[in-house]
């Protein structure tokens, strides 16, 4: 049974940091493409960033590049998600997921996706 567990969500001032932790088991972790994606109240779960099965290359949201890094770290079978600068407009649960055909013309699209966490909370205050 796959399971994708994130953790590292809290409630956060304005230009705080945060590190989200995804940790993967009952697969193969370096055989999948890991993604995390974003749900704000009211509005559609949208794409964050994304990461190749082997860590080399990465991908970002423009309203987040610059200030987000994802990463992974195959041997730990976790995908991580650093987010300095955090503005109120970050404030969503976030969800890791994992795919195993991945290209950039897809990953936004979610509908790829074959595991999906249960989220974790980020909140924001100005």
């Amino acid at each position: 049974q796959v399971q994708l567990v994130e953790s590292g969500g809290g409630l956060v001032q304005a230009g705080d940091s945060l590190r989200l932790s995804c940790a993967a088991s009952g697969l193969t972790f370096s055989s999948v493409a890991m993604s995390w994606f974003r749900q704000a109240p009211g509005k559609e779960r949208e794409f964050v960033a994304a990461v190749r099965r082997s860590g080399e290359n990465t991908y970002y949201a423009d309203s987040v590049k610059g200030r987000f890094t994802i990463s992974r770290d195959n041997a730990k079978n976790t995908v991580y998600l650093q987010m300095n600068s955090l503005k109120p407009e970050d404030t969503a649960i976030y969800y890791c997921a994992a795919r195993f055909l991945f290209t950039p013309a897809t990953m936004k699209d979610d509908h790829g996706y074959r595991y999906w966490g249960q989220g974790t909370q980020v909140t924001v205050s100005s």
